[in-house]
């Protein structure tokens, strides 16, 4: 506070020595008139002190967006999508809150921008909204209907109220403001030291200054507002051509459903599921929303103005780059070269992902006399969603008929002009896009040889399409297989050797096994696994380093169990006794413990001068009389339906239960194995018969009804097939070969 209004008081000090002087009244009195304006001045200042690290806040949230699309550039590289789809930087809630404070410089209609950097910087943000959203055009297509409408209405309120604020201050002057230092050296640059001419350097200065940086924060509104409507043109296109591929989907679903048709006694090997998930990939790359719009010329036309935008930002750096130095004074201080750095670099990074969409088109084949023919033809999806509406009835909370009219009219002459507008966006969006496009045939006329064409010709009967005389590029579909090809041999290197090992050394022929379960109530494969495997763990004839073995191809195999419970039979109890199994397994492989009680302590509680084999049987007796124990505690604590951690304890029990009966009367008819074998030998035929429901699994989930889903579905089941490849044809060896079980085969418990 000791600094605060300095200058006030100096100016006050002043004061009170010309007082004491003589014959100077008048001139005091002038001078008095100027008290307010500087302790207004001292005032502001004070109150600017904060802005250093709002500026520092602007910056941080400029370097989340360029980390988010690098991370994008990451993504698409690794994947080989050239064309980089919108993975991590994408349009929600928190990306547009980021973004808004990242453009706090332009919309600050009142600081004033003395310095080259800070107009440079407040310029620059402008460069660096263009960007964001050139490159955050293609996740439009991620998006339901209802996201969509929210995300781009938000949109459409940030981008109109920034090109907004700063026509104002090209109005006010904000955006051009100079210091009056600036003007003085510039005045005895020029003129020494006349001041006569004072005035005139003053007026030069400052329309020099207007000319240059208001036509180029013109540019850049113009830009912004070029961009927003290609997003809004975008929506109106996703929403009719996402139904348009959902359409030609649900054929190709019902051609590839219909190749894996086959007779009951003949099993789905890996070859027939290669192919069928080979089918359904390709559907699914050549239908993938951000792919259609990324080789769309919206998205081409939006590369073009990204790239536009960022010469013009090159250009204006490279112009005031020697009176960038240490020029900052604005109220944001130290800050605006910080701000300027990072958005510089967002606007070079950006610029790449965009540009590169730009040449998407090559996905397709293309021809100059096709591209040409194209330019003033508009496709019916751009503007049909618009026709619908304009065909669709109005719900009226009044019944005048004549009001009914005039709102009709006026619904069809603003949707008229909207689809008149639509189209004439597409048309000059389509004349832009000649632009990449012509440099890319000079490019493949100079350095490109003829390519060669994919042998898959029943691939290519799966390809979608968005329109019907668009055909995929052979190169592009060569590229799907082979994406999917590397996926499965990158999943084959991360197989379960351990479970694999298991299966093969302890499964019985047939799995026999499991048909010991047969004639009792059942729960689902995972709980009869984890309850099987507790006791296991728990007999001491077990060595230690066999408990670690167990316990580590259980973890790989309740990976594939799970899914299979959940992708099988998702429905009913079936749910909370997966969650139970789930919880239960935590709670064995973390804590050694069943329901709260230590495993150690179940096993301490065996009489040591028992035989080994009565030992091993008192555990598993152990085991059946606290599961007795907690079902009747259960049932005693609560009069009606279990729930919560009561149904959890009631599920768990109540498996422990029947398993244990079910072991101690399958010992007693099987002598030649010991409990420790006989348990390990169940667990692997659970397994087993569990996992042979894998190519079932594999082939469900290539097919999901969510459009934006898919491709991330189906690389799931490219990935589930390279993993679990050798343990499928292992269980479908002619020695082991037991028919498919499900989980119907195994019913619920009673809860």
């Amino acid at each position: 506070m000791v600094m605060d209004f300095e200058s006030t008081k100096n100016y006050l000090q002043l004061l009170d020595e010309l007082k004491s002087k003589s014959n100077i009244s008048p001139v005091i009195s002038k001078l008095e008139d100027y008290v307010r304006v500087i302790y207004q001045t001292d005032l502001e200042e004070k109150y600017s002190k904060p802005m250093f690290w709002i500026g520092m806040y602007i910056a941080l949230a400029s370097l989340y967006c360029i980390l988010a699309m690098v991370a994008d550039l990451i993504h698409g590289l690794r994947s080989r999508k050239l064309w980089f789809p919108c993975k991590y930087f994408t349009y929600n809630a928190f990306t547009l809150t980021v973004i808004a404070v990242a453009m706090k410089l332009p919309v600050d209609l009142s600081s004033p921008m003395p310095g080259e950097v800070d107009r440079a910087a407040k310029l620059g943000s402008v460069a660096f909204m263009c960007t964001m959203m050139a490159n955050l055009l293609p996740c439009l297509a991620t998006m339901d209907n209802n996201a969509l409408l929210a995300n781009i209405t938000a949109l459409v309120v940030m981008v109109i109220t920034l090109v907004v604020n700063v026509c104002i201050q090209i109005q006010t002057g904000v955006v051009k403001s100079c210091g009056v230092d600036t003007l003085y050296n510039i005045k005895d640059f020029i003129y020494g030291s006349c001041d006569d001419d004072y005035e005139l350097v003053i007026r030069i200065y400052t329309e020099e200054i207007w000319t240059s940086y208001s036509t180029i924060a013109t540019i850049y509104v113009t830009m912004l507002l070029v961009l927003l409507i290609i997003h809004v043109s975008s929506s109106l296109a996703i929403l009719k051509s996402k139904q348009i591929i959902e359409s030609k989907y649900q054929q190709g679903h019902v051609k590839a459903s219909t190749y894996l048709q086959q007779p009951a006694e003949e099993l789905l090997t890996v070859e027939k599921l290669k192919q069928h998930v080979s089918n359904y990939w390709i559907m699914a790359r050549s239908s993938s929303p951000q792919f259609i719009i990324a080789c769309s010329t919206t998205t081409t036309a939006s590369g073009v103005i990204c790239a536009l935008s960022t010469v013009l930002y090159i250009l204006t750096m490279g112009w005031k780059v020697s009176e960038l130095e240490e020029d900052h004074r604005s109220d944001y201080k130290q800050s605006m070269p910080v701000i300027l750095t990072v958005q510089c670099i967002g606007v070079l990074v950006g610029t790449v992902a965009p540009l590169s969409r730009c040449f998407a088109s090559l996905s397709f084949k293309v021809s100059i006399k096709s591209i040409i023919s194209k330019v003033f033809k508009v496709e019916t999806y751009w503007t049909q969603k618009l026709s619908e509406w304009k065909d669709g009835s109005i719900p009226f909370l009044f019944r005048s008929h004549k009001r009914k009219v005039v709102l009709k009219s006026l619904r069809n002459l603003i949707l008229n002009l909207c689809i008149k507008l639509q189209e004439g966006v597409v048309v000059v969006c389509k004349m832009i896009a000649l632009i990449p496009f012509f440099f890319m045939i000079c490019f493949l006329y100079c350095f490109c040889s003829s390519r060669e064409k994919t042998e898959n010709l029943e691939g290519r009967a799966y390809v979608l399409k968005l329109e019907d005389e668009a055909e995929l590029a052979d190169t592009t579909l060569k590229g799907h297989l082979n994406s999917l090809n590397r996926l499965i041999q990158k999943s084959e290197k991360e197989q379960p050797k351990t479970l694999m090992n298991l299966i093969s050394t302890k499964s019985t022929i047939g799995f026999q096994g499991v048909q010991t379960f047969d004639n009792n109530d059942r729960d689902c494969w995972s709980l009869v696994v984890v309850t099987l495997t507790t006791i296991a763990v728990t007999l001491r004839k077990i060595k230690e380093v066999e408990v670690d073995r167990l316990l580590k191809s259980v973890r790989e195999s309740l990976e594939y169990v799970t899914l299979v419970d959940k992708s099988l039979h998702a429905t009913g109890d079936y749910v909370n006794i997966q969650k139970a199994a789930e919880r239960l397994w935590q709670e064995v492989d973390v804590s050694h413990k069943w329901l709260g009680i230590s495993l150690k302590d179940i096993a301490s509680q065996v009489i040591t001068t028992a035989c080994q084999e009565d030992a091993t049987l008192q555990i598993v007796q152990l085991f059946l009389e606290k599961a007795n124990n907690k079902i009747k505690g259960v049932q005693s604590a609560d009069s009606g339906r279990p729930n919560g951690d009561s149904e959890f304890t009631y599920i768990c029990a109540n498996s422990m239960s029947r398993i244990t009966e079910i072991i101690i009367e399958d010992q007693k008819e099987s002598h030649k194995k010991s409990f420790d074998e006989l348990i390990s030998s169940r667990i692997a035929d659970v397994m087993g018969a569990c996992l042979t429901n894998l190519p079932k699994v594999i082939a469900t989930k290539c097919h999901t009804s969510v459009i934006e889903k898919r491709e991330a579905s189906v690389q799931a089941a490219a990935k589930l097939l390279g993993e679990t490849k050798e343990i499928i044809k292992t269980l479908q060896d002619p020695s082991r070969l037991a028919p498919s079980m499900n989980p119907d085969d195994l019913p619920l418990s009673e809860t």
